[in-house]
């Protein structure tokens, strides 16, 4: 028994030591905007085993597995002391889902777990699952964790085992290793998810972006993508909430919207990463789209590219939740390249890189929706007009100098 034991341990360390130590390439050529890598950068098989496994043979001496691991999914990321970090949802067999830290050099491969998963702190009502953080490195010097806590709904019949709230739960540290757990957001609608932290002071109040919704799957009255201001964040109160992008018919984000990771600033604006939701024959879809809010006002949308900038593709599109990408962080490093952490069918997560000029170019420059299908043709008639004026510039040359060495010939 004791060598199959450790035959058994010794598999499982060297398949896991592959894997963590895998190089990462990019998949094919890219389009233009950004590339996609062949890995994932982060599943369940990247959980340490020792939090998985009894290595104790006595008390485990088949080697089974004790606590299941059943999806690594939508990170938070930020660069921190020259490293790369995705604080994931890691969510176990049991359905309950917790953070943890994985680091790497590079931010494309090779991310290995912190030791422990992070202790989140609970408040006076505890959390049933959490999950979907996002991280801000905020202005007034710490950095800020927003995620969704979720409780079982009060009030419904105890043969209603389904019905939950969702709220805003936030948290903040100085080394990542340490949280502080503040009041949740409390903001005029019943639900709230999908909440990111702007990471500057707006009029030396806390701003933040909200995804009001009436029900815990449901968006019913909330209509896109909110914004409000608090006056502190130990006790975040918005008062007022106003939407500045809307749910629109017809559109990627017709059923439901929400933002991504918080928005990278840039000369021209600030640009944003958010998903959006459309019901199928075959159920939700959910893709990502950007767009770009002023400088002087972050609530006013001055660029928005028609339809998603990236949609589940090839494996992306099988998993636990089919046909889902779903983003909720990225970095932005200071030599001008982005990485994008993304996540497919609620099971994995993976990394596509571009650059802050060709983000700023994209939204900026590509058509927005013109919500009709003539207005498509339309676009699609002035992109061919124009190549085909081009193509006339190029060959006048070509023509005259062809026509000048025919008279020579002569």
């Amino acid at each position: 028994m004791k060598n199959e034991f450790n035959y058994r341990l010794s598999q499982l360390e060297a398949m896991q030591e592959l894997l963590l130590t895998k190089s990462n390439e990019m998949d094919g050529a890219g389009n233009g905007l950004y590339n996609r890598y062949k890995n994932p950068v982060l599943t369940a098989d990247h959980v340490p085993l020792n939090w998985r496994y009894d290595f104790n043979e006595k008390d485990n001496p088949y080697l089974i597995q004790r606590f299941g691991i059943n999806a690594v999914l939508n990170a938070g990321a930020i660069k921190w002391r020259g490293k790369y970090l995705l604080m994931a949802r890691v969510e176990g067999y049991d359905r309950k889902s917790f953070f943890a830290i994985a680091e790497s050099l590079n931010g494309i491969d090779n991310f290995r777990f912190w030791d422990y998963p992070v202790n989140m702190p609970e408040t006076a009502q505890p959390d049933v699952n959490v999950y979907d953080i996002r991280l801000v490195e905020h202005e007034d010097g710490w950095v800020y964790g927003l995620f969704c806590t979720e409780r079982r709904a009060v009030g419904v019949p105890e043969s209603d085992q389904s019905s939950a709230v969702a709220q805003c739960g936030i948290a903040r540290t100085k080394d990542m290793l340490n949280w502080e757990r503040l009041a949740d957001l409390v903001t005029p609608s019943p639900q709230q998810r999908n909440v990111v932290l702007h990471p500057e002071f707006v009029n030396g109040k806390y701003a933040f972006y909200t995804r009001p919704q009436d029900g815990f799957i449901d968006a019913g009255r909330g209509g896109g993508i909110g914004y409000g201001l608090a006056e502190n964040i130990e006790n975040a109160v918005i008062i007022e909430e106003k939407l500045l992008d809307r749910k629109l018919y017809h559109t990627v984000y017709e059923l439901k919207n929400g933002l991504g990771p918080a928005p990278i600033k840039t000369q021209y604006g600030w640009v944003h990463l958010a998903h959006g939701v459309r019901n199928t024959a075959a159920g939700l879809r959910y893709v990502l789209y950007m767009f770009m809010t002023s400088l002087n006002d972050i609530t006013r949308v001055i660029h928005k590219p028609a339809g998603y900038f990236m949609a589940p593709e090839g494996e992306e599109r099988i998993g636990d939740v089919s046909n889902v990408l779903f983003s909720n962080g990225w970095i932005a490093d200071e030599d001008g390249n982005v990485y994008i952490y993304y996540a497919s069918s609620d099971t994995r997560v993976h990394v596509a890189t571009s650059t802050v000029d060709r983000l700023v170019d994209y939204v900026m420059i590509n058509p927005p929706d013109g919500f009709r299908s003539s207005a498509s043709v339309a676009t699609i008639t002035t992109i061919i007009d124009k190549n085909r004026q081009l193509n006339e510039t190029l060959l006048q040359p070509l023509l005259a100098g062809a026509s000048k060495n025919g008279k020579e010939t002569k």
